[in-house]
């Protein structure tokens, strides 16, 4: 296991970039924690294979240093950081059987034929696969097989870091969810440290103590998955996480009041934000629907029961947002307003969250 630090890390894939839009990889510095479980979570293209594979050392970066346990390994070839890394897609060898395939790290590194049987069981079981140790490889199907690329990266108990590059893509939705309950489990008993890349929120934050949370080359939040709900940093947060994502509202903030479309809202604590665009972002759960009386006119232009609930779907000064209500709950064709919980209330200037007066750094 190992603490993993980023060092002034940043990587463009042109030989000579001319500024910060030619760059993958913005400028990167954190401190991976020795056992934590992080997820690296955004849409296609944001960065997150191109960070997985520095840190594997499949790819060298243009600039920065990585460290494992405070040894820079930058220059180091992958076979020298003792990890191991699991890919998108299935590798593994066809002629060789399951137990074969699971056996290979460690009778590559010489591990006594005893532990070798016992540690190649036990990840069979984890994995589902003990009925099929003897088959070999090549007439697997590719969900199988990739259950044997966890299970050979899952197999050593020594590494430094465990490294998953979207996994699960082509795992069964079951599968997919016994799987990151095993490596979510794996995590507890063994301690590695794990980063785990995804597109998809519940498999990020089901699996890991942090999220990264990656837009256009930029880590934009690493926090809990409660962190993200509750205090997005940026309004992609807000919006990739949760279903339906956060409404944004074009505001104008007066310390404790915004004004909405026309309307006066108390947002529960004092704002000074800086920046030409100012908004206010509310979740789905945090907005309440009343016929008439006072709030922000709204129009309920469908309704989508989702079997827990209902997601309301309003038009708001020309602008679509959602709103959660309970499955009891019944809505007429009248006019609508829409009220705030203040508690789920945030105020962000050019997409960066502002912290309310006398909230702590």
């Amino acid at each position: 296991m190992a603490k993993i630090t980023l060092d002034n890390l940043a990587h463009s894939y042109l030989p000579k970039p001319a500024s910060e839009d030619d760059f993958a990889l913005k400028e990167l510095n954190h401190d991976w924690v020795d056992g934590e479980a992080y997820a690296l979570l955004g849409s296609s293209g944001c960065g997150k294979s191109t960070l997985l594979n520095i840190i594997s050392g499949l790819l060298h970066p243009s600039q920065g240093r990585i460290l494992f346990n405070d040894r820079d390994v930058t220059h180091a070839p992958t076979a020298e950081r003792n990890i191991a890394q699991v890919f998108q897609f299935p590798v593994v060898y066809d002629t060789m059987t399951v137990r074969d395939n699971l056996a290979f790290p460690l009778r590559n590194r010489g591990a006594d034929p005893a532990y070798v049987a016992q540690r190649v069981q036990q990840i069979a079981q984890m994995i589902g696969m003990e009925a099929e140790l003897g088959n070999k490889a090549r007439g697997l199907t590719a969900d199988a097989k990739q259950k044997i690329s966890l299970g050979r990266g899952m197999v050593r108990e020594d590494v430094n870091a465990l490294l998953f590059d979207e996994p699960l893509t082509v795992i069964d939705p079951h599968m997919k969810w016994e799987l990151r309950t095993q490596l979510k489990s794996l995590h507890h008993e063994f301690g590695h440290t794990m980063i785990y890349v995804t597109h998809d929120q519940t498999e990020a934050l089901t699996f890991a103590d942090k999220v990264v949370v990656m837009f256009d080359g930029r880590v934009v939040q690493i926090g809990t998955p409660q962190e993200l709900f509750e205090r997005p940093a940026h309004t992609f947060v807000g919006y990739f996480i949760g279903s339906p994502g956060m409404n944004l509202f074009d505001a104008k903030i007066d310390g404790a009041t915004a004004q909405i479309a026309g309307v006066q809202v108390p947002l529960g604590a004092g704002y000074v934000p800086t920046g030409g665009k100012v908004q206010v972002g509310v979740r789905p759960e945090f907005i309440k629907l009343t016929a008439g009386g006072t709030g922000v006119p709204a129009r309920i232009t469908r309704v989508e029961d989702v079997g827990r609930h209902k997601i309301v779907r309003l038009d708001v000064d020309g602008h679509e947002i959602s709103a959660i209500a309970g499955e009891g709950d019944s809505f007429s064709a009248d006019s609508q307003t829409i009220t705030f919980d203040p508690q789920g209330i945030n105020v962000y200037a050019d997409d960066w969250r502002v912290a309310p007066t006398g909230e702590a750094a």
